[in-house]
């Protein structure tokens, strides 16, 4: 009995413990207080209402937005295409183009920023958005491959062999074969690319400059400079958006698994 009880009585406290700080902040957002402090006093909305009626808050929020929908479409379909491709390689080539698409997975954010800002800072790309694009892109197409890569491997070419045997052309079997039974990878690569943009920090730092303020950036700016419950609020809400499409995220993954199931079961 104490055998099966103790790790679960641990990895109790350890979850506890690793939630607390996310509780505090949520607890702080309905604070009445002026100032940050934990427990309230009493609880009010009125940080939230400060937050959706200060335009130096929602327009960096309208920013990020902005970028993170141009980042999925972009990491979308570069990585729906890289991972195609990368399928369809040998193996030992399939190694190296895996390895150079997943490194900036692998290398330190911070060594990515400062690589792009030096390579961007070249053509003018710093304090713009579309260089945020460029940038977010970058880090977000690795999440595509990685998610597309798994469904592609739940396919059986044999599907694809008999939809060209019969007369379909390579772009119609995609569209009519490949991309339905991969549409769950997709998807759930498209959310992670979307997170991925939605919540970056570091990279922000380098390149968003006085011109492209980026909602964490301003939450960044707003820790270091005046700290007040409204960036308790905008948390919050960040975190809602992020497990929310986390949420999403894993019931498209569950679906995958169900669809690449039911292919192996039904396929010759």
């Amino acid at each position: 009995m104490i055998a099966r009880v103790l790790p679960t009585t641990v990895v109790g406290l350890i979850l506890l413990f690793l939630a607390f700080p996310i509780v505090v902040v949520v607890v702080v957002s309905f604070s009445s207080a002026t100032y940050l402090t934990f427990p309230p006093p009493a609880f009010s909305l009125k940080w939230y209402e400060a937050y959706f009626g200060n335009a130096d808050w929602l327009r960096p929020t309208w920013l990020s937005l902005w970028i993170a929908a141009a980042v999925v479409v972009l990491s979308t379909v570069l990585g729906t295409l890289a991972a195609l491709g990368i399928a369809r390689l040998p193996r030992t080539l399939r190694i190296i183009a895996t390895g150079l698409i997943l490194s900036p997975l692998i290398v330190p954010v911070i060594v990515v920023a400062i690589g792009i800002y030096y390579a961007f800072s070249r053509y003018g790309l710093v304090g713009s958005p579309f260089g945020l694009v460029l940038a977010h892109t970058c880090l977000a197409v690795p999440f595509v491959v990685t998610s597309v890569s798994a469904s592609l491997a739940g396919i059986d070419p044999r599907l694809e062999q008999a939809a060209l045997s019969l007369g379909a052309t390579p772009l119609g079997t995609f569209f009519q074969v490949t991309l339905p039974l991969i549409r769950p990878g997709v998807l759930v690569g498209a959310l992670f690319a979307f997170i991925t943009s939605f919540d970056e920090l570091v990279v922000a730092l380098f390149l968003s400059g006085s011109g492209a303020v980026t909602l964490p950036r301003r939450m960044w700016d707003d820790l270091r400079f005046q700290i007040d419950p409204t960036i308790a609020a905008v948390s919050t809400l960040t975190i809602v958006l992020t497990v929310a499409l986390m949420a999403c995220a894993h019931f498209l993954r569950k679906r995958a698994e169900q669809t690449r199931t039911a292919t192996s079961s039904t396929a010759p």
